[in-house]
């Protein structure tokens, strides 16, 4: 018989390891199948835990889970933010336990308010509620959702049908019915088998092609970040995507330089972008991350060279963009000295940019990851650009889970996703979330190739996640306690 104290410590070690498991089933590992064992292996004994002990619980996950997929932060914070070991390390732990506390939350909140009537169903339902609110809350935070890592499994044609939530709930949902199955209870085989099977009759195309395939052209320039922002740093990037640019031997439609490519604002750029523009054959068109003012306002946006349509960037990056807590934080570490002015959102109804005939709606770096703002743009697009500096990332994991989720929004939306970036991950992605081709990492590259617009609404483009917010409401109903119950 296993001691007290040791059974104590089995749940949390196992929702630690839950959320390894999560990240494991996520890009680069790509091993989908753990994310329904991950969410079985954190359900099998929450039912049976009051809301203090299932907030630990939640609490352990998110350690496990961000603690092996998102500490590339402190790549971010050491090697780039000039913030020595020790407090790295610390800024790291207390980003990952902070980020945990939203597990903590929902957990604790779902034993308090449901019982253990219609467990699976609500399980399912508190979880992808609980990722809307990471989502939202403080900004938000929609990185390594459950269903992220699906977009090479069977429930992959579940995407455009309701997005990534819709993925967390059937892999959250599939997870807890796995576990009612090892209890021999054979019923849950059924509803499980039907999640996995679904998908079979779903219709493989959304959308349909709108006009030829668009040559394309993607510049990285894969230049040092330490000294971007430095004269020196400054005339290296005008050099290099000059020269990138001239030795192209081909006339593509769209040639396209990644976020900020030239570490200064559009007005200070305009005579090397105009060198650029002479480089090209009339039929071609550049666009280019870059960084605007006006009024005393600073934007990261994409501009179309030539004519001076900008898209400015939506959703900012807290102590990347902006600083939250400014006059409490500034001047305290230099990780919170930010390299360029702060910046300030563009609006939220930006009509999509008009280039080589096409509409190209635009995401750059982090807004990627939001998939309802990515449907937005794609509602009233046939291509989605995403330009992005993931030099930040260094060598590690982030890089690569960033590309797969520019995959799923591809998936969800059923558009092509031109992906240009610093030094990688540079890619083609097609309507159906394959990478077509891509630039190798960390190298001063050209990749070429071709993309097709598309038209036409997938169910997910059409409504966002809000349906599916909905019904994970809506499953929670029926397990919720009533007045005096225990």
């Amino acid at each position: 018989m296993m001691p007290p104290r040791l059974h104590r410590f089995l749940g949390p070690l196992a929702a630690l390891a839950a959320g390894v498991l999560t990240t494991l089933s996520a890009a680069p590992f790509q091993l989908w199948w753990l994310a329904p064992l991950a969410a079985g292996l954190l359900y099998a004994g929450l039912p049976s835990l009051n809301a203090r002990q299932a907030a630990w619980r939640g609490w352990f996950y998110g350690l496990g889970l961000f603690g092996s997929g998102a500490s590339w932060v402190y790549v971010s914070i050491h090697d780039y933010g000039y913030t020595g070991v020790p407090l790295a390390l610390a800024l790291t732990a207390l980003f990952v336990a902070a980020l945990a506390l939203f597990f903590a939350v929902t957990l604790g909140l779902y034993r308090r308010l449901c019982g253990p009537r219609l467990s699976v169903l609500t399980f399912a339902g508190a979880w992808v509620l609980g990722e809307a609110l990471r989502t939202w809350l403080f900004t938000g935070f929609p990185w390594l959702l459950l269903g992220s890592g699906q977009v090479d499994s069977p429930l992959a044609a579940w995407a455009p049908v309701g997005g990534v939530y819709l993925l967390s709930l059937i892999v959250a949902l599939s997870g807890a019915l796995g576990v009612v199955v090892l209890r021999r209870r054979w019923w849950a085989a059924l509803p499980l088998a039907a999640l996995w099977l679904a998908p079979l009759a779903l219709p493989s195309q959304w959308t349909t092609p709108a006009g030829e395939p668009l040559r394309v052209a993607l510049l990285q320039g894969n230049l040092s970040q330490l000294i971007k922002w430095t004269p020196e740093g400054q005339r290296s990037a005008a050099n290099t995507y000059l020269a990138l640019t001239a030795e192209l031997d081909d006339a593509p439609d769209l040639v396209v330089w990644p976020e900020a490519a030239l570490p200064m604002f559009a007005d200070q750029a305009r005579p090397i972008l105009e060198r650029a523009q002479t480089l090209l054959p009339p039929q071609s068109t550049l666009l280019t991350g870059i960084l605007t003012r006006e009024d005393g306002r600073f934007h990261n946006g994409v501009l179309e060279v030539g004519d001076d349509e900008t898209y400015l960037k939506q959703h900012l990056v807290p102590f990347g963009e902006y600083l939250p807590l400014e006059p409490l934080l500034s001047g305290a570490i230099a990780f919170f000295d930010l390299p360029m002015p702060a910046m300030t959102p563009g609006p939220d109804d930006q009509a999509p940019l008009e280039a080589a005939g096409t509409r190209i709606g635009n995401a750059i770096c982090y807004e990627i990851i939001y998939a309802d703002l990515v449907a937005a743009q794609a509602r009233h697009s046939n291509v989605i650009l995403t330009v992005s500096n993931d030099t930040w990332f260094g060598h590690s994991i982030g890089p690569l889970q960033h590309l797969q989720m520019a995959r799923l929004r591809a998936l969800e939306n059923g558009r092509p996703v031109i992906r240009a970036t610093s030094n990688g991950v540079t890619a083609l992605i097609d309507a159906q979330g394959r990478v077509t081709d891509r630039a190798p990492q960390f190298e001063a590259a050209t990749l070429t190739g071709e993309v097709t617009p598309r038209e036409g609404l997938t169910p997910f483009t059409r409504t966002g996640s809000w349906p599916v917010w909905v019904l994970g409401a809506l499953l929670l109903l029926p397990g919720l306690r009533r007045r005096g119950q225990a």
